[in-house]
């Protein structure tokens, strides 16, 4: 990472603004997990306000016969891929968009070893890009169950987007930095620095792809957002590429025996040993029960459907025991939040991390609309909840109604009286005003001494012009100086 990509932080606490900052949001789909070739390439560039300024996207040829990877996952196939343009054919079109602009990726370090390993195929000596990483910085800023872009995404109200398409990624990933540095004001740790990318020719074509939004969630991706991400073991890039392709290929509900046997043959060859998988597999559907469980309703789908992905991963004696008790899951409640500030932010995060269901569009099935404070009285959605028996609340409500505690303040950090010969300051004038000074005991010593002193001085001269003898004059004048020059010493410190 550190050859294609110098890491910056952002943090609540960063001594450095982003002020006009751009940002380059980048994604790329993968033959693998393992540093092997791109196969589609995407980049977003925002203003940290949000506004979109340029986008970028493609699918690229990484050479005759190399096979495109995970397909039933990003459903790139290899007829497209021969189509394509190779890598270095759009370089030029790329590293132009990054010029001058901070990187962004979710598990950028993960992207970065792609990019490098790119680079180094090509033969291109780019220089390290400043970059920001919105996985660290969602874990440093929001409280979620897990870290997964989908997750951040809810969060900070992102609605449905086509997963594993390196534009929609992409965009989300902006989404989500632009939301972080205002709404919630990060900052950077330390400023970035741009260097001088080399130049391409631009690209003679490109070949995007534009895939579908997901036409509606399924219980097993509500479940999925909140899966605990400390049932996978320690953080790690590799750990976090992993679980994101998992819980994509989970999300909706049809992971077979052929994908399973893929996604493990994956993690093999990036280095994830079996133990590993299975810590991952059996946290993963360990912590599916546990939520389907939470609320005393197992339907019959949902066991059939976890049993077919416990089976698939490998991992059946994790549901002994599991037992359908409903049909449906009618009991439930299911939150759609509607604005985009903090406080909204807030109640969505507190949403997930409490296990409770985070809708991203309004259905019949929501049991709770949450309206923010900067939403217009008039949005339809209110009304059609109302029609369709949803509770209508504000934040507040939301969260006692829900039995959502707020996080207590931050306890604010005593600060000690100024000294006494601090200035004042006038919150309604905005002038500040030095405080009267009481003359000390040592300012008046001070004082008298250096009056002695003059006065020694002044003796001095009157003497030697009257004849006295210079050694008793210089004896007496120097006197007189050292009183001066301690008294106004010690009238300085007072």
């Amino acid at each position: 990472m550190a050859e294609t990509v110098e890491n910056l932080v952002l943090t609540g606490d960063g001594r450095f603004a982003v002020g006009t900052t751009e940002f380059t949001a980048i994604d790329f789909e993968t033959t693998g997990l393992h540093p092997g070739h791109v196969v589609e390439v995407a980049a977003v560039r925002v203003r940290a306000d949000g506004t979109v300024l340029r986008e970028f996207s493609t699918l690229v040829n990484p050479g005759r016969g190399v096979d495109p990877g995970p397909a039933h996952v990003h459903r790139i196939t290899r007829r497209e891929l021969d189509n394509a343009p190779y890598l270095g054919e759009v370089l030029g079109d790329f590293l132009d968009l990054c010029q001058g602009s901070v990187l962004v990726a979710h598990n950028l370090p993960f992207e970065a070893r792609f990019l490098g390993g790119e680079f180094g195929r090509l033969g291109a000596r780019v220089p390290p890009m400043p970059g920001v990483c919105t996985l660290a910085a969602a874990r440093r800023s929001l409280r979620l169950p897990n870290y997964r872009l989908a997750t951040v995404a809810e969060a900070v109200g992102v609605g449905e987007f086509a997963a594993h398409t390196a534009l929609a990624d992409a965009y989300v990933c902006a989404r989500i930095v632009t939301t972080l540095v205002t709404t919630h004001g990060l900052r950077f740790a330390s400023p970035p620095v741009f260097p001088e990318l080399p130049r391409f020719a631009p690209a003679a074509r490109l070949s995007p792809r534009r895939a579908a939004v997901p036409s509606g969630g399924t219980w097993m991706a509500d479940f999925v957002d909140r899966v605990p991400e400390a049932v996978f073991g320690p953080p790690g890039p590799l750990r976090d590429a992993y679980v994101e392709l998992l819980g994509n290929a989970l999300a909706d509900r049809h992971i077979s025996d052929a994908e399973a046997r893929a996604l493990v043959a994956a993690a093999s060859a990036a280095g994830m040993s079996d133990a590993d998988l299975h810590r991952v597999h059996t946290g993963f559907v360990r912590a599916m029960r546990e939520l389907a469980e939470s609320d005393g309703v197992i339907t019959t789908e949902e066991e059939r459907d976890l049993r077919t992905v416990a089976a698939a991963l490998r991992v059946p004696e994790v549901l002994h025991g599991l037992q359908a008790t409903a049909t449906s899951s009618g009991g439930r409640r299911r939150v759609l939040v509607l604005g985009d500030g903090l406080a909204e932010d807030g109640l969505r995060a507190a949403v997930l991390d409490a296990g409770l269901q985070l809708a991203k569009k309004l259905t019949a099935s929501v049991t709770h609309l949450v309206v923010g404070s900067g939403v217009p009285p008039a949005e339809p959605r209110i009304a059609r909840a109302g029609e369709l028996g949803a509770r209508v609340l504000g934040i507040a409500e939301a969260r006692q109604a829900l039995g959502l505690v707020p996080q207590p303040p931050t306890a604010p950090v005593p600060v000690p009286a100024p000294p006494a010969h601090w200035p004042a300051h006038d919150r309604r004038t905005g002038v500040f005003t030095p405080p009267p000074r009481t003359p000390s005991v040592l300012l008046w010593a001070g004082r008298v001494l250096m009056g002695l002193g003059m006065l020694l001085m002044f003796i001095t001269v009157l003497a030697l012009f009257g004849g006295a003898g210079l050694a008793a004059g210089i004896f007496v004048g120097v006197l007189g100086v050292g009183g001066l020059l301690g008294g106004w010493q010690i009238a300085v410190r007072a």
